[in-house]
């Protein structure tokens, strides 16, 4: 899932396989082919994303006391490892086994213990309200008629903790093209539309993107951030 950086520019077929880097996720749990069509995108490139931090994340979370996060749709890694960085306790959720597999090689390289979890973000089962942050760059969360994922999102953070989610401004009214719907995902909007007197938005607004240095996809200028705090 998208969530750790911009894709490279480069886009050359992809060299040897991944290392094979166990994770104590146990077996996949989410829909098939979700998995199959991100397993397809990031084997077809040594690296899908440019390594790096997201912009938003860095900004919101540098300041904070480290606590226990859960980064959603993890990628490659490059969050994941650097709240790890940190000192944050770090959960990386991901539902490409191809990209867990990358990330916890970068991890391993690192020195950095991270707990991987292959799943999509409804089915992951989490612990409820057990999260001080939940970070969710760019997440390309299917819509449901229940809305299951904008509420997993929700039942992570615990009390007094806080929900990250950022995304390209603008992608929520484009218009379908190929083969992407917009109507197929979850937005900010939606997630804000379930918030309630248990939550306080803290920001909720449109601003410069910033993007990580290296990585593609220049014409998202904007960002979306939703930072909304559980106060109960």
């Amino acid at each position: 899932m998208v969530g750790d950086g911009d894709p490279v520019t480069d886009n050359n077929a992809a060299g040897p396989p991944a290392p094979d880097v166990p994770w104590r996720a146990g077996a996949y749990r989410g829909d098939p082919a979700v998995e199959a069509e991100w397993d397809t995108r990031y084997a077809d490139r040594d690296q899908l994303w440019s390594g790096r931090p997201n912009g938003a994340l860095v900004a919101e979370v540098a300041g904070l006391t480290p606590g226990r996060v859960l980064d959603v749709g993890c990628g490659e890694g490059a969050d994941a490892i650097w709240l790890a960085g940190r000192g944050w306790d770090v959960t990386a959720l991901e539902v490409s086994g191809v990209a867990l597999r990358r990330a916890a090689g970068h991890a391993l390289d690192a020195g950095l213990t991270i707990r991987w979890v292959h799943a999509g973000l409804a089915e992951a089962a989490l612990p409820p309200a057990s999260f001080d942050l939940v970070s969710a760059q760019y997440p390309a969360l299917r819509r449901t008629p229940d809305g299951s994922a904008e509420r997993a999102l929700l039942a992570a953070v615990a009390p007094g903790g806080l929900l990250l989610l950022v995304h390209h401004a603008g992608m929520e009214t484009r218009a379908a093209h190929d083969g992407f719907d917009s109507a197929d995902y979850v937005w900010p909007s939606m997630v804000v539309a379930l918030l309630d007197d248990d939550w306080e938005i803290e920001l909720d607004e449109q601003r410069p993107r910033i993007a990580p240095e290296g990585g593609a996809g220049a014409h998202h200028a904007e960002d979306v951030v939703l930072r909304a705090r559980r106060v109960r």
